[in-house]
């Protein structure tokens, strides 16, 4: 298989997880860029690519990519970000092992029609979690030398 991808339906975590969406209410770039952080954090640690898709403004697609940095993505009018997911895994989901992170079960239906894998926002968050912590004890266990 090619390589291992995570997708992830930006405004799904956010909504789905509740520190998130308090952070989201007061000011949503905030929450939108801790999202990214944690999950920029995920992809330096795993090697895992990561993309992120956010529900845009915009007239067409638009990527906003630091360099070494995950892919984050904006959907253009008309579309939403689960039409770009769904773009994005149909185009990709053959050679390469993609997981897609979103809670609305007709998104994963699709992405698994394509070949790709699942997670819940819930599962994300402790998939993150768990990645955290091996990433302390490694951490720890550098300094310890």
């Amino acid at each position: 298989m090619g390589t291992r991808i995570l997708i992830v339906d930006g405004h799904s975590m956010i909504f789905a997880w509740p520190e998130m969406r308090k952070l989201h209410a007061r000011r949503n770039v905030a929450a939108r860029e801790a999202l990214v952080k944690q999950l920029t954090e995920y992809q330096d640690f795993t090697g895992i690519h990561v993309a992120v898709v956010f529900d845009g403004q915009g007239g067409k697609v638009t990527e906003e990519t630091e360099p070494g940095g995950i892919q984050v993505f904006y959907s253009g009018t008309g579309q939403t970000a689960d039409d770009v997911i769904e773009r994005f895994v149909a185009k990709y989901g053959r050679e390469n092992e993609i997981t897609v992170a979103t809670d609305d079960m007709l998104e994963q239906q699709t992405a698994i029609t394509f070949g790709a894998q699942c997670i819940s926002a819930d599962g994300l968050k402790e998939l993150l979690g768990e990645t955290k912590g091996q990433l302390g004890r490694a951490l720890k266990a550098r300094r310890k030398k």
